[in-house]
């Protein structure tokens, strides 16, 4: 560790101490090994690398994803796109701050952009890291209502109530921002020579409140909550599937199919029990069916998939990294594990903000269609918007030579009359 003014000690949660930290506090775990035969990772050319690629995919992944949902028609917004969009809108947040961190890790670890910009950066990393969580087991939920309990929840899946829904969410994630707001600052290193965009923590309890409100809030409560939904949703499927295939077997070759019971404004009436009808094309409660259901349910499975996969390894360092502090493990393995793999286990996490509408478009056909109608009707505006301009050009020139060989019959006429008369 690296003694700073005051008994402030240098301890990482982003890079190596060695180098720079983003977090400081007051440190009471035990002294570290040096660690001299562990080949440290170069952060200052390999992150700014990383983050740059996640920042141009992220962006324009992003961007073309808000552009599609929010010009999707109204029989489209759906409350799936609602949340879609709104995480989409907090990855970009996040996205538009990247750079700065690039710059930073470059510089080895300098903060030149400033004080607010070190606050407003660190609260866009932490409410990206909370809201992208929440509103994907928002996604879950309603993943949930709307195939294990379809008619009930028509009443209250409706994008209406999805905005309000957002909204909650928006507020959560902000609360959970604001320590980290209020605390981040910039900071002298004397030994490094640098200004460093870090964490103070008053003491210990800040440090521990706050590491274990992000495993639990942003990992482990949204981890069970969005397990409980799958398995639910697996099992209502499964029950389904097998009884459907029973009934397929048992039915008598006179007896009338489901499909034949359809009326012709396409309004599902259920053989039993008696249900109210519900019709397909109503609006955001209606219950999804056949492959509609399967391909949007494949949407949100890939997207909570994907980002378990890239925020998993980060939580398991941030909490080996806590034991550590702790003084309940020490080692070289373990120093140099919470050194090295916790900024690669966040460029792992910050991915997924690149990943998402990437799933987002090979999945939903819907996506690629709308995605290839509005370029279609971008370029047609362009051309026509061309096409309109040289027209425009045209007719001027033709107006303009139309003067000219008037402005020259006019001359000859003035140079003929003179000649006439005399």
């Amino acid at each position: 560790m690296m003694a700073l003014p005051n008994d402030i000690t240098l301890v990482n949660s982003t890079s190596s101490p060695l180098t720079t930290e983003i977090y400081l506090n007051i440190s009471v775990a035990p002294s570290a090994p040096s660690c001299t035969d562990w080949p440290a990772v170069p952060m200052t050319t390999l992150i700014p690398a990383i983050y740059s690629i996640i920042c141009v995919l992220g962006i324009v992944g992003n961007t073309l994803t808000v552009w599609v949902l929010a010009h999707s028609s109204t029989s489209r917004r759906t409350v799936a796109n609602t949340f879609m969009l709104n995480l989409c809108v907090s990855d970009l947040l996040f996205l538009l701050s990247l750079p700065l961190w690039a710059v930073y890790y470059s510089h080895g670890y300098k903060w030149t952009f400033g004080r607010a910009a070190c606050k407003v950066c660190g609260a866009l990393l932490h409410l990206n890291l909370y809201a992208s969580i929440f509103f994907i087991t928002s996604m879950s939920v309603d993943r949930y209502l709307a195939i294990v309990h379809p008619l009930r929840s028509q009443s209250s899946r409706y994008p209406k109530r999805a905005q309000f829904t957002c909204i909650v969410v928006w507020v959560l994630a902000c609360a959970c921002s604001a320590p980290t707001l209020y605390l981040r600052d910039t900071i002298y290193v004397p030994k490094l020579g640098v200004e460093v965009c870090g964490i103070h923590y008053p003491d210990r309890a800040w440090d521990l409140t706050l590491a274990w409100m992000k495993i639990a809030l942003a990992f482990l409560l949204p981890l069970l909550v969005i397990s409980c939904c799958y398995w639910a949703i697996g099992r209502h499927l499964l029950a389904n599937t097998g009884l459907g295939r029973m009934r397929t077997t048992l039915r008598p070759s006179n007896m009338p199919s489901f499909k034949s019971l359809e009326s012709k404004d396409n309004c599902i009436k259920p053989e039993r029990p008696p249900t109210p009808c519900v019709s397909p094309s109503s609006s955001g409660g209606r219950p999804l069916e056949g492959r509609g259901l399967e391909r949007v349910l494949w949407t949100v499975a890939s997207v909570v998939l994907a980002f378990f996969i890239c925020w998993f390894p980060f939580h398991c360092v941030t909490f080996l990294e806590l034991l550590k502090n702790e003084g309940w493990l020490n080692g070289c393995l373990v120093n140099w594990t919470t050194q090295n793999l916790t900024p690669l286990t966040l460029c792992m996490g910050f991915s997924n903000s690149a990943i998402n509408p990437v799933l987002y478009c090979f999945i939903g056909n819907h996506f690629r269609a709308r995605l290839g109608g509005l370029c279609q009707g971008l370029f047609a505006c362009l051309k026509a918007r061309g096409e309109d301009h040289r027209q425009k050009r045209g007719s001027f020139s033709t107006r303009l030579s139309s003067f000219s060989r008037k402005l020259s019959d006019l001359k000859d006429l003035a140079i003929v009359e003179p000649s006439g008369h005399t």
